[in-house]
């Protein structure tokens, strides 16, 4: 993209914070529940919040369920392990390895506080390594729940990726609309990604390049950038209650979601300009 403006990064960040939805902003303060799950991300600050949260907050979760099967983005967390500086070490052992699996083989050889609380019965471990998608995250998490004696879990906070964060509520909402009581679902996509601008150059000047701004991430650690605008713009159309979206008056994959004006209006404009700079 060449020579973006203060709009383009608004329109960015109006349309991250809702797809982030995020109703607990901290897993170190969030009300203790029933059931986390942990929807694997080849953006590995993730890992490093949820795993840590549950290690200083040991009644955070009485079960905790991680996600994610082998599908089109695994090479990405298996790249993201590779590249990372705290868990490349494991790249090997990862390879191959279904999402779900990739993130126990973190916790188990990093987070040995949280391995001795899964050991004493402190916390239920569950994996789930069949989903491809937030959809299957949904319906896979119920099966394995109920597998296991958790039939109704009263409270769920989902942790995903923030750019899925909001289709994933609604496919677990969709997926529990049956249940009797319902569950109350929370998300924690635990970081809300921003863009900024800054100066093309060292040498200042004109602001015109667009990146991440996100207190205490290092900007390697997130998306590439184009993944990122993708991503983001292609959420909306999957989210809109129309013929061609997955709602109940489209493929019926998830719950109906409201989509604001302003956040169709910062989509239509952002997409005018990402195509233009393809």
């Amino acid at each position: 993209m060449s020579l973006p403006s203060e709009s383009t990064a608004s329109d960015i960040n109006l349309i991250s914070k809702f797809l982030s939805c995020q109703t607990v902003p901290s897993l170190l303060s969030s009300q203790p529940v029933d059931v986390l799950v942990f929807c694997a991300t080849a953006v590995l600050p993730v890992a490093d919040n949820v795993f840590s949260a549950l290690e200083s907050r040991p009644a955070l979760a009485k079960t905790l369920v991680l996600c994610g099967g082998i599908g089109h983005s695994t090479e990405l967390l298996y790249e993201s392990i590779r590249n990372s500086k705290r868990y490349g070490f494991l790249a090997e052992k990862v390879q191959g390895l279904p999402e779900a699996d990739v993130l126990n083989v973190i916790l188990q050889q990093c987070y040995p506080k949280l391995v001795e609380q899964i050991r004493s019965n402190a916390l239920k471990l569950l994996i789930e390594k069949k989903s491809t998608n937030c959809g299957a995250n949904a319906v896979e998490t119920r099966r394995v729940l109920e597998s296991h004696s958790v039939s109704t879990p009263s409270s769920v906070i989902i942790v995903q990726d923030a750019t899925m964060s909001l289709r994933t509520l609604a496919s677990f909402q969709h997926v529990y609309a049956d249940a009797l009581p319902q569950p109350e679902f929370l998300t924690c996509p635990t970081f809300v990604p921003r863009m900024s601008l800054s100066p093309l150059n060292s040498g200042g000047g004109e602001a015109s390049k667009l990146h991440f701004d996100v207190p205490g991430i290092d900007e390697s650690d997130l998306w590439d950038d184009q993944r990122f605008f993708d991503l983001i713009l292609g959420e909306i159309p999957r989210l809109r209650d129309d013929g061609n979206g997955y709602g109940p008056n489209g493929k019926g994959y998830i719950a109906h979601v409201d989509i604001p004006p302003d956040v169709e209006a910062a989509w239509s404009r952002l997409r005018l300009v990402l195509d233009s700079n393809r």
